[in-house]
């Protein structure tokens, strides 16, 4: 019987794995920057991509680099700068640097960057310690309505998401957003401790955060700001007792200012196919993320909007000057 000669068998396998490789894994080599320190939120993400993209072939390399500083205010300014027309790198961000920029009174924008795609979300919860009079957010409501300087809000950093949403809140229960009491801490567990000890009115955070707590019935939830109540959850959302407040802490992927319209194509599909990949569906369910994948031009409207809602609100509680 007639045999190929070796070196012609290695190249036809070569070929053949080859074709079966993806072709994104044959070409992309990312650089992806979390504007934060390593593990909060953005870097967790980032390396959630990280992981996900070359575990499903999206892409053969992912090399992530970490750069703190207010708020994502100091990575965005190098990424813009500094990654122009590079079709081979990309950026986590979210709404916290949407007000941390604004702000920061940062000359850069993102208006600057390429929008690619919305990627998780998380629902805000707004809690009371379980013995409080605040049964429900029309309590808190007229609380709030009634006299706004005795209503104290705990949350994260002044300008994050808690912090709007409480300006939200406010301006829904038809107060003065700009005489919120609220009381920023720099972590969970001091807010947590301030809550449980009655020593704030409410609390405000992402539902996750304060989800054991709500089981174990020391503190009661009385809103989500989810459009519709979440699947096996008891917690009415705020619309459907009557106040206007939808919000959640978003966190998407942008790629830098002067990339052709192929580059951002080949990124754009990567990370469409990045979330749709089993690898990142397992970790959305690891880490509890709600999958918020908005892509494309769907995606870029989303975040203009969202900018001029952020910056009206700060604007609304004096943080930004008008």
């Amino acid at each position: 019987m007639f045999q190929f000669p070796a070196r012609l068998v290695g190249a036809a396998v070569a070929l053949t794995l080859a074709a079966a490789t993806p072709a994104f894994a044959q070409q992309l080599e990312l650089k992806l920057m979390a504007p934060a320190a390593p593990g909060g939120g953005w870097d967790q993400t980032a390396r959630s991509m990280q992981q996900a993209l070359v575990a499903s072939g999206v892409a053969r390399s992912v090399q992530v680099t970490n750069v703190p500083g207010a708020g994502g205010s100091v990575g965005i300014a190098q990424f813009v700068n500094g990654a122009k027309g590079d079709g081979n790198q990309l950026m986590v961000n979210g709404f916290v640097m949407v007000g941390a920029l604004a702000m920061n009174k940062s000359p850069v924008t993102l208006e600057q960057v390429t929008p690619i795609a919305r990627l998780t979300e998380e629902i805000q919860v707004i809690v009371v310690p379980a013995n409080s009079p605040i049964k429900n957010a029309q309590d808190l409501a007229a609380a709030v309505k009634a006299d706004i300087a005795k209503v104290t809000f705990a949350g994260g950093s002044a300008g994050g998401v808690d912090h709007v949403m409480a300006a939200l809140f406010a301006s829904a229960a038809g107060a003065d957003a700009k005489k919120i009491n609220y009381i920023p801490f720099s972590g969970g567990g001091e807010s947590l401790a301030a809550i449980l000890g009655g020593k704030v009115t409410a609390g405000i955070s992402g539902l996750s955060e304060y989800e054991g707590q709500i089981k174990s019935g020391k503190l009661r939830a009385i809103g989500v700001t989810s459009e519709k109540r979440i699947a096996g959850s008891d917690i009415p959302t705020f619309k459907e007792q009557g106040i206007d407040l939808v919000i959640a802490n978003w966190r998407s992927v942008v790629a830098p200012p002067g990339i052709t319209p192929e580059q951002k194509k080949t990124l754009s599909d990567a990370v469409e196919k990045m979330v749709k990949s089993d690898a990142w569906k397992e970790i959305l369910k690891q880490k509890g993320w709600e999958d918020a994948y908005l892509g494309g031009d769907a995606f870029a409207d989303f975040l203009k909007k969202e900018i001029v809602r952020v910056t009206d609100v700060l604007k609304s509680v004096g943080l930004v000057k008008s």
